[in-house]
């Protein structure tokens, strides 16, 4: 574990380093590629003076919520495709379908149907999370044993005891794997809606402070929104998605 940590250390240094000597030595125009110094800066000023604590609290809210509704679904969804037949047919084929609409696409109709606010943007959040986690969690459930699930029958369990006691525990380690890629389609659905819709009543979030960066030629606020969602991802990736790693199939022996 010491060892990984210190090649990742090394690598990101390493990129530093090569980063700050592509500036000095003018390889790409300055305006496109600012210094490490001043994307340090602009990081700092935005948390001082331009309100970016507050819209990244603001995203990771609406984040939250799109999110949770979307595995909520994607899970109650996946659980009807084992128990029923013809359900699972219906929605193998939504998912087949919708996976493939990005979340862009579906932002003119948005505001059709949900007009401005938060109300689009979490349907884009959703939107981007429930169909890869539905695939995820189905494909799960078709990888259980048979053995498994002839046995839940023989002890008389029904078809929803056979989802929670025998379909999620076999296959947790797909679901766990389904729930980091709607993580990480609910960022891409959040902060493209947010671009594009701008504030909302309740506030404003870091696509919009990326949009307003981009808009006043500020790239390197540009690119210090962008360490933010970065810092925010490794934080969730290492110390939530590992810590239920390191205390389920690791330790169950499902997974390395």
């Amino acid at each position: 574990m010491k060892k990984k940590i210190v090649r990742q250390i090394v690598f990101v240094v390493a990129v530093l380093c090569a980063w700050q000597l592509a500036y000095r030595n003018g390889i790409f125009p300055k305006l496109m590629f600012p210094s490490i110094g001043d994307i340090g800066n602009a990081l700092l000023d935005g948390f001082s003076h331009d309100k970016l604590g507050n819209m990244v609290l603001y995203s990771l809210w609406l984040l939250l919520r799109g999110m949770g509704l979307g595995m909520l679904l994607a899970m109650v969804f996946s659980g009807l495709s084992i128990a029923s037949s013809w359900f699972s047919d219906i929605y193998n084929l939504l998912v087949s379908i919708f996976d493939l609409i990005p979340g862009v696409a579906l932002i003119p109709l948005a505001i059709l149907w949900f007009g401005v606010g938060e109300a689009p943007i979490l349907f884009i959040v959703v939107h981007s999370v429930v169909w890869p986690m539905s695939r995820s969690i189905i494909d799960g459930f078709r990888s259980v044993p048979p053995i498994l699930v002839e046995s839940g029958r023989n002890l008389g369990l029904s078809k929803r005891q056979q989802v929670f006691q025998i379909y999620i525990p076999a296959s947790f380690s797909s679901v766990l794997s389904g729930i980091k890629i709607g993580w990480a389609r609910a960022w891409r659905g959040l902060i493209s809606a947010e671009m594009i819709f701008g504030t909302t009543s309740f506030g404003a979030g870091i696509g919009w402070y990326i949009f307003y960066k981009r808009v006043n030629v500020d790239i390197a606020g540009v690119f210090a929104a962008l360490i933010v969602i970065i810092l925010i991802g490794v934080v969730v990736e290492y110390l939530v998605f590992s810590t239920i790693e390191r205390h389920t199939v690791r330790k169950w022996g499902v997974s390395r």
